[in-house]
């Protein structure tokens, strides 16, 4: 298999799921100290997903971190395959519920001009939280790609 940027195993692989992890692990922390979160369903879906994206993006970073300090290669067609199928559904999931919370965060902003009537209302953090999902995801597709040409290539 082919060295990549970004591949498992590397120190760009360990950075790009540290990103991961951070940008996911900051989109729950501006969610969590916004109040009223939780009276959203796409909101809560947004940090349960990006709950566990932080699990496995620290996760695989452990597992980078051991590869990288005993000088093993990760690009196992076994292994490779499962950081396909696990990049994906993170990935996936991500992505839904960071569209799902910009589609509520639309609709009270823009649409219902809650935000205005209501100027105690939270609806900043929200946004904020949103994007960090949206770059999370970004992040995730990357590695995804990576992982998925280094399978194509085995």
């Amino acid at each position: 298999m082919k060295k990549l940027i970004g591949s498992p195993g590397t120190l760009s692989g360990l950075l790009l799921r540290i990103g991961q992890g951070l940008f996911a692990a900051a989109s729950i922390a501006a969610m969590a100290s916004a109040f009223g979160f939780s009276n959203y369903t796409a909101f809560c879906y947004l940090i349960a997903s990006m709950g566990l994206q932080v699990l496995w993006s620290l996760g695989l970073a452990f597992l980078d971190v051991y590869a990288i300090k005993i000088k093993r290669d990760l690009h196992n067609p076994v292994l490779v395959s499962l950081f396909v199928v696990g990049d994906w559904v993170t990935a996936t999931l991500s992505l839904a519920a960071a569209c799902s919370s910009a589609g509520v965060a639309v609709l009270y902003t823009k649409d219902m001009g809650f935000c205005k009537s209501l100027p105690h209302h939270p609806c900043s953090r929200f946004q904020i939280s949103i994007a960090l999902g949206f770059i999370t995801w970004f992040l995730i597709f990357i590695s995804s790609l990576v992982t998925f040409w280094l399978l194509a290539s085995a």
